[in-house]
């Protein structure tokens, strides 16, 4: 018999990826999406419309604000396995949304987990929570399983307290509850509002004759950037394993957002020259000032450094990541120049 995958959050990144994964991997794929005036599926809809899928991949209304929607989904499929990757997951925005932000990242892995315990599925259902390595904050690298957590935003005190409700539901009613905390992992599908995307696509723009500027806060944040396509290995990986635990996902080498935005102007054979300093700091791409700094792109509690230690995952999952920075960058780019010419 087929497992059942149901995923919250399938319309996102990681959800276009797992579905994908799990489907290879002969499972039933559930997937919840929020009714809304317009659709929001452009990840999803080739693996949708594609006709071997038919049967294995389905999609059901529903909202992790909704205790009662989300009781009712989990209660009509009793799946094997839950991926909760739902999530207000944009770090600027939960200092402008700090409610919505708790409500769905926060009390939404509540719900599930008090879903599974009052169906009374302990025995049946394993549980996924994505957590994230902006739990940490201002802790001090390399960040590890043990490292001690200092949110530092609304949206990484929501996901920490995701992360310990998990925790408790695992250890106070028997549930598989495992928590994933992912260090940023990016890919051709991630969102276009953040940075890694929104410099990939700018650049591409500017190689294909757009004269435009590219506004961007903090330079010199570093961070650990992986593919998303490694990741959602690591979530199914964790699954699998006889008890429940939870691991640190990450490649162990970190880099600065200007870094990166050298990297993507390499790849496009774009010259780039940077010139001052602080908020006047400028990039110069064949001889044109494109790249400026505006204040309003600054948290009002930085992260200045994140940096992932995964040896736990990769000796007990027997993971380890696929792709370096410059493979990914080459895969963002590649897709994104097809795009453009699509147009």
């Amino acid at each position: 018999m087929k497992k059942k995958a149901l995923i919250f959050g399938v319309t996102g990144q990681d959800g276009a990826y797992l579905s994908r994964l799990l489907l290879k991997k002969g499972y039933i794929v559930h997937g919840v999406i929020r009714r809304s005036s317009s659709f929001n599926t452009k990840r999803i809809d080739q693996i949708y419309v594609d006709p071997h899928n038919k049967t294995n991949f389905k999609l059901h209304y529903g909202d992790l604000s909704d205790s009662l929607s989300t009781l009712k989904i989990i209660k009509n499929i009793t799946p094997d396995e839950i991926y909760n990757l739902a999530a207000q997951s944009h770090v600027q925005v939960s200092f402008q949304v700090p409610e919505y932000t708790a409500n769905v990242d926060a009390l939404g892995a509540l719900r599930i987990l008090d879903s599974i315990k009052t169906l009374n599925l302990q025995k049946k259902t394993r549980y996924y929570q994505a957590g994230t390595s902006e739990m940490f904050g201002s802790s001090a690298p390399p960040q590890n399983e043990q490292t001690k957590f200092y949110p530092r935003s609304p949206y990484a005190a929501a996901k920490l307290y995701a992360h310990s409700v998990t925790i408790n539901y695992r250890e106070a009613y028997g549930i598989f509850a495992c928590n994933g905390i992912l260090f940023n992992h990016e890919s051709p599908l991630r969102g276009d509002t953040f940075v890694t995307k929104k410099i990939v696509n700018s650049l591409c723009r500017i190689k294909n004759g757009n004269v435009e500027k590219l506004y961007l806060g903090n330079l010199y944040a570093k961070r650990d950037w992986g593919h998303a396509k490694d990741y959602v290995v690591a979530m199914w990986k964790m699954m699998q394993k006889p008890k429940p635990k939870d691991y640190v996902i990450a490649t162990g080498k970190q880099y600065s957002v200007k870094f990166f935005i050298n990297l993507v102007a390499h790849e496009l054979k774009l010259k780039l020259i940077w010139r001052g300093r602080g908020l006047n700091e400028r990039g110069y791409i064949n001889g044109k000032c494109m790249i400026l700094i505006d204040k309003k792109y600054f948290r009002p509690t930085e992260v200045e450094t994140l940096l992932g230690d995964s040896r736990k995952a990769r000796k007990e999952l027997k993971w380890k990541p696929v792709y370096d920075i410059k493979k990914l960058i080459k895969d963002m780019i590649s897709k994104e120049l097809l795009r453009i010419s699509d147009k």
